[in-house]
């Protein structure tokens, strides 16, 4: 069914809304998946903090101009399903590349971060960042490590101060 004039607007800026806070994007063709692997695509996509979309292509290159993801217009052809990071720049990458390894009709064909389309073979590299609390924790226990030092060798020279006093 066609899209009438205020139906295409509406489209448009939603995907743009969504295009301005968005850390990466991966564009992936979908072709030959049935309706039940499309449902467990966007159930994964919610609970994972990734907003997919299928839309046409024209509508999606009005969606993206003027953000970050402009750079991948001329590789929007073709039936393509969008799937924009929310929460971490992996998120998106990691949702297509799981989801591609159990289905090989899904098929990544562009990947965008940083004002740039990127290789698609950076996509199992994007995949693997960690999650956002992934990160803080990883920064935590970094930081936590020379503290934990620190009151080691605080009560090592203690010790040390203790049989010195007994001796």
């Amino acid at each position: 069914m066609a899209l009438n004039l205020d139906s295409k607007k509406v489209v448009v800026d939603e995907v743009a809304k969504y295009a301005e806070k968005a850390y990466s994007v991966v564009a992936a063709e979908y072709c030959g998946l049935t309706v039940s692997e499309l449902t467990e695509l966007r159930n994964t996509a919610r609970q994972t903090g990734v907003y997919l979309r299928v839309v046409k292509n024209s509508l999606a290159k009005r969606a993206v101009a003027g953000t970050d993801f402009e750079c991948m217009q001329e590789g929007l052809v073709g039936p393509l399903i969008l799937a924009f990071s929310i929460e971490d720049l992996g998120s998106a990458a990691r949702l297509i590349n799981d989801f591609a390894k159990s289905n090989d009709k899904l098929i990544a064909k562009i990947i965008a971060f940083d004002g740039r389309v990127h290789d698609i073979s950076e996509l199992s590299r994007l995949a693997s960042l960690p999650t956002r609390d992934q990160g803080i924790s990883l920064i935590m226990a970094v930081m936590k490590a020379p503290v934990g030092k620190l009151a080691r060798t605080l009560a090592a020279v203690r010790d040390q101060k203790q049989e010195a006093e007994a001796a």
